[in-house]
């Protein structure tokens, strides 16, 4: 719930990253850091509750807003990394195909980072 509670503070046509994520339910707890593994589990629980939320009419947490630390998109979304793009293009941003075994990355994403 933590975790899904950041994601919606994520206005549209901004972005936040996991690491990000991470520092901010450290300061929360009070801890020096949050587990990477743990905190990415619920990343894609929420995302995946958000998809539920949007097939029941509701309101979903803007899940696809959430980018790994250096902007790539994440592939464990529901939908995996087009679903994702996709919803960001939707939103004004502009996605950069990966290269390699990379995934695509949004374009200037710490530009639009918000600071929560």
């Amino acid at each position: 719930l933590d975790v899904d509670a950041l994601i919606k503070k994520v206005e549209k046509g901004r972005l936040i990253t996991t690491d990000q994520i991470r520092k901010l339910l450290a300061e929360d707890a009070e801890a020096d850091y949050a587990c990477p593994l743990a905190t990415g589990i619920f990343i894609r629980i929420a995302a995946e509750a958000a998809e539920e939320d949007i097939v029941n009419a509701q309101e979903p947490s803007p899940y696809w807003r959430v980018v790994k630390s250096d902007g790539s998109l994440n592939e464990k979304f529901p939908g995996g990394v087009q679903w994702q793009a996709k919803r960001l293009i939707e939103e004004g941003q502009t996605i950069e195909p990966g290269k390699g075994k990379k995934p695509p990355k949004v374009k200037d994403f710490e530009k639009v980072i918000q600071e929560i």
